[in-house]
This record gives C-alpha cells, sequence and structure tokens, in this order.
C-alpha cells in the first residue's frame, strides 16, 4: 500500500478524510507538519551583534525619530507603521521626496529570519540595512556625517549610547548595530494559524483547513512560502513583472534564473498588507490568487514552481480563507520618549 508522508498526508486529513480510514492506511500523523509552521521559542541575533536590552531600546529610539531624517519630518516608521503589518499600505513608498520610490516598502514582520535583504537581495544582512534607505535622497536624505552630528548634539542620545555599548561614542556602525537589534525583535504576533498548529482545531475554518491542504499541494505555494514565517527567503521570478527593473538580475547578469528574480516575502498578515509585489501592481489577495492561478509570463527565468494551477472558484475562497487565518492583531507600538 502506499504511504503517504508529510504535506500529502495533511491534505488528505484536511478534505475530511476519516481518521481511521488514514491510520488504517498507516498514515503518519499531523505533528510532522504542524512542527514545520510553528513559531520558534526564540529570535536569532547574530554573534557580533548579539540582544541586549539597552541596544534594543536606543535602536526603537532612533527607528521613531523624525531626527534620522534630512527635513526632520520623517522616520524609519514613517514607512514601516506598526498598525499596518510594519509597512505603510502604499504601492509605492514615499519619503522624502513627494514623487515616491519605484518599489513597495517591505514589511519588517520576521525579518530577524531573514538573511539576505531588500527585493533585489542587496543587503547581506540587516545591519547593512541601515544606510541605504538613510543616506537615499529619495527616502530619509540625510547624510551620515550629519546624522551623527545630530546625535551627539543630543545629551539623551550619548547616553543611550553609552548604556548600549559601554562609552559615548556614535558611530555608522553602532547606529546599524542598534537600529538592527530593534528591528529583530519585530515578529508576528499570534495569528489564528498559530492556535490551530498548537492543537486548537477549532481555531480556523474547514474552508481555511482545505485552503491550507491547497497551499502545500495543488497550488504549489509552500515550495517558497514555507515554514512560521511563510518565506523560503528564496528570489524567485513569478512572470508577472515586466520592464527596467529585473531585480536581482541586475546584480547576477548573467544568471538566467535570476532575470525579474526577486525576494519571496512573509506572508505574515498577508490579508492586511495589500497592495502586492515588489512594485505595488496587484491590488488585492483575490487579483494574487488569480495571478498565480494563470501561470505567469512564460520564459527561461520563470520559477519551475509557476505554471498554470487549474483553481476553481472554490478553491480560491479556500486559499482566501486560510490566507486570513495569518493574521494576527493589529501592532500599537508607541514610539519612546525622543531624545532631547
Amino acid at each position: 500500500m502506499k504511504r503517504w508522508t508529510g504535506f500529502a498526508f495533511a491534505a488528505l486529513l484536511l478534505v475530511g478524510l476519516p481518521i481511521g480510514y488514514l491510520a488504517a492506511a498507516g498514515l503518519h500523523d499531523l505533528d510532522a507538519v504542524r512542527a514545520k509552521y510553528r513559531r520558534p521559542a526564540t529570535i536569532p541575533f547574530p554573534e557580533d551583534n548579539p540582544y541586549s536590552r539597552a541596544k534594543a531600546h536606543l535602536g526603537k529610539m532612533l527607528f521613531f525619530d523624525p531626527l534620522l531624517s534630512g527635513s526632520r519630518k520623517h522616520s524609519c516608521s514613517s514607512c514601516h507603521v506598526p498598525a499596518k503589518s510594519w509597512g505603510d499600505g502604499l504601492p509605492h513608498a514615499v519619503g522624502e521626496d513627494p514623487a515616491g520610490m519605484e518599489i513597495r516598502t517591505p514589511t519588517l514582520i520576521d525579518v530577524a529570519f531573514v538573511d539576505i535583504l531588500g527585493w533585489d537581495g542587496k543587503f547581506a544582512d540587516l545591519e547593512s540595512v541601515t544606510f541605504g534607505p538613510l543616506t537615499s535622497p529619495q527616502n530619509m536624505n540625510i547624510t551620515e556625517r550629519e546624522l551623527v552630528r545630530r546625535l551627539r548634539a543630543v545629551p539623551r542620545y550619548t547616553k543611550a549610547f553609552a548604556k548600549a555599548f559601554g562609552d559615548k561614542k556614535i558611530t555608522r556602525r553602532r547606529i546599524e548595530l542598534a537600529i538592527a537589534t530593534y528591528e529583530r525583535t519585530i515578529v508576528a504576533g499570534q495569528a489564528p494559524f498559530d492556535r490551530w498548529i498548537m492543537g486548537d482545531e477549532n481555531a480556523i475554518s474547514p474552508e481555511a483547513k482545505r485552503g491550507f491542504a491547497l497551499f502545500n499541494g495543488k497550488a504549489h505555494c509552500a515550495s517558497c512560502h514555507s515554514g512560521p514565517s511563510f518565506t523560503d527567503g528564496s528570489f524567485q521570478d513569478i512572470g508577472s513583472a515586466t520592464g527596467d527593473d529585473i531585480g536581482r538580475g541586475r546584480l547576477f547578469p548573467t544568471s538566467e534564473k535570476l532575470q525579474y528574480a526577486f525576494k519571496t516575502p512573509t506572508l505574515r498578515d498577508v490579508a492586511d498588507r495589500g497592495p502586492y509585489m515588489h512594485d505595488g501592481s496587484v491590488a488585492t489577495l483575490e487579483d494574487v490568487i488569480e495571478l498565480y492561478n494563470k501561470g505567469g509570463i512564460d520564459r527561461p527565468s520563470r520559477s519551475p514552481s509557476i505554471k498554470p494551477l487549474g483553481l476553481t472558484a472554490a478553491e480560491k475562497a479556500e486559499l482566501i480563507a486560510f490566507l486570513k487565518t495569518l493574521s494576527a492583531p493589529a501592532v500599537e507600538a508607541n514610539s519612546p520618549k525622543l531624545a532631547k
């Protein structure tokens, strides 16, 4: 008799086959499947930037402080808004330049669990991201020299740096370390899906459970959106992007598979984070499902997981029902008392 494992078992169980039948067939239980999606118990911090409460507090001060922008009107939290799932809900990010940028603000949820960052992966780690937006004329529009000068002139900051690092010296590297430490503490809240994974069978609907089976089966979503953060951190061409922005292909021009490849984002809070794609070109979650259902542009760089799916209307609705279970209650992160 054929032995089913992992996601195949989940698919059978969730569409409602009797557990007794499954046991008689020698099938695995759901524990192995659930374990793949359970939230980790701890947040990983790199050896060269270990967590400390003082450093995280300093990073939070910097994150919410408009002092970090040229005009003193924008902060990191202007684009990464806690109440908007750490994004901004806009098709394109808007900073100091009112014309905006060409890409959408990515969420910071679970950023601690991702190695290479940026829609095209140009940042090797979270620390190296910091001064990209800070010094960008379109974004925060401040020079490293001016930022350090401003911070050194504020007694509360010199005290905070001393508490976090042992002395009052304020440098680019310490700014990077502090902000990255705080950002790693931004993790997904407990969603209905998490309660279900932990054993509460009533936490999500039967429709959502069938959607989870589709997610791991016919719809091929889990081939990239896997694990507790629902991303494997990879870069994929899903067959939708056109034009001059070729994503990771800019960094690897000789790689056929990386042309039009963009970062696979987390699906945490995904129902609340539209519009979608790196350029905000897809308005609704229903439109996203339809895009994947059609299979995208057939070209050499297209991911092998992207192909016409043949989803029915009912199956599309089930996928949406499942994706909605990944939303946790909105976060209200109050900005700390800013330095004066």
